[in-house]
C-alpha cells in the first residue's frame, strides 16, 4: 500500500469515492441513450441553460455524434443577477455572447470526472482543460470537491459527476461564475 502514502492520492481516492455517490445520484435521471441536447431538455432543471442553447443556436453540436462535457448549471444555481443577465441576453437574441459564455460550460471530447481526477493527479493537484470557446479552466480538489477556476478566477464546484448521455457526459456545477463576471 505503498500509493497510498501520498497526502494526494489519498485525497484523489477519497475524491473518487464521493464523485461514484455523485455519479449514482445524477445518472437515474438521463437516459444514456439520448444527447446532452435531449436530456437537458427532458430533465426540467435547466429551462434558461436550454434558452440559451436555442438562442445560441448550439442544439446541432450537443445533438450531434460529437463527444462533449458539459458543466451545467441547474436553474437553481443562478443567483438573480445572472438570471437576469441571461434572460436579458435570451431576449435579445444575443447569440454571439451566449456562444461564448455556452462555450465556456463546454469540453470536446468525454471528460468523465474520474478522467479529471487523473489528470488532477498526473498534475500534482492541478489540471487545465481547454473549452470549445479558447478559453481555460484549471481544475483543482478542495477537500472531496472538483473545483473549476475561470480566467477570473470565479469557481465552481461540480455538485453532481458523470450523467452519461450517447454524445458525452454532463457534470453539474453549482455556479455560473463565468456569466457573473462578464457582467
Amino acid at each position: 500500500m505503498k500509493l497510498l502514502k501520498s497526502p494526494l492520492l489519498v485525497l484523489l481516492t477519497l475524491a473518487m469515492l464521493s464523485v461514484n455517490a455523485q455519479k449514482k445520484n445524477s445518472a437515474a435521471k438521463m437516459d444514456p441513450e439520448k444527447s446532452i441536447l435531449k436530456n437537458t431538455e427532458d430533465s426540467g432543471n435547466h429551462q434558461l441553460l436550454m434558452a440559451a442553447v436555442h438562442v445560441s443556436e448550439l442544439e446541432t453540436l450537443l445533438d450531434g455524434e460529437a463527444q462533449f462535457t458539459v458543466f451545467a448549471p441547474s436553474d437553481a444555481n443562478f443567483d438573480s443577477s445572472t438570471k437576469a443577465r441571461i434572460t436579458d441576453l435570451v431576449l435579445a437574441k444575443n447569440k454571439k455572447e451566449i456562444q461564448s459564455i455556452l462555450g465556456y460550460h463546454i469540453i470536446a471530447g468525454k471528460l468523465t470526472a474520474s478522467r479529471i481526477l487523473k489528470a488532477l493527479c498526473s498534475g500534482k493537484g492541478r489540471a487545465t482543460f481547454t473549452t470549445i470557446s479558447g478559453d481555460t479552466l484549471v481544475a483543482t480538489m478542495k477537500g472531496l470537491d472538483i473545483v473549476l477556476t475561470d480566467k477570473y478566477g470565479q469557481q465552481s464546484i461540480i455538485t453532481k459527476a458523470d450523467a452519461t448521455q450517447c454524445n458525452g457526459v454532463i457534470h453539474v456545477i453549482d455556479s455560473v461564475s463565468h456569466i457573473a463576471s462578464k457582467a
